[in-house]
């Protein structure tokens, strides 16, 4: 993002919206996205991570579209339901294709608080070849 430029994406103080819990998840998810960046295992984009905030209905966090895992802060995490749609008014958009991943492991294993999406060099290599993974045993 250049200096010069205005972020359409909020950066607002989570203590003003959320309550203790969400922000705790905010600021949690927000560190992984960061450290996910730090740790090179992100190819710059279409890739994800969400966090279950809400059971009933499901409310689940990921990041905005086109936001680089640098830039993810915890106010500018968006909340969405099981189907991907946003559920606040954010300019935000997330990718819907991404979240379905997402959404199915989240509605499928109800104690898996968090879902790590990533491309690392070594498993786009695997991914590559025609053999793809091969068992060991």
């Amino acid at each position: 993002m250049n200096v010069n430029t205005k972020s359409s994406y909020p950066n607002n103080p989570i203590t003003t919206f959320y309550s203790q819990e969400e922000q705790q998840l905010r600021i949690n998810l927000a560190a992984a996205y960061r450290l996910i960046h730090y740790y090179g295992m992100t190819d710059m984009i279409y890739t994800h991570i969400s966090v279950r905030i809400k059971e009933e209905p499901p409310i689940f966090l990921i990041n905005p579209y086109g936001m680089m895992f640098d830039e993810i802060c915890a106010s500018n995490l968006v909340p969405v339901d099981a189907n991907g749609n946003k559920i606040d008014q954010a300019d935000a958009e997330v990718n819907p294709a991404g979240f379905t991943i997402h959404s199915a492991i989240h509605l499928g294993c109800p104690n898996a608080h968090a879902i790590i999406h990533t491309h690392t060099v070594s498993g786009m290599a695997v991914a590559a070849m025609e053999e793809g993974l091969l068992p060991l045993n």
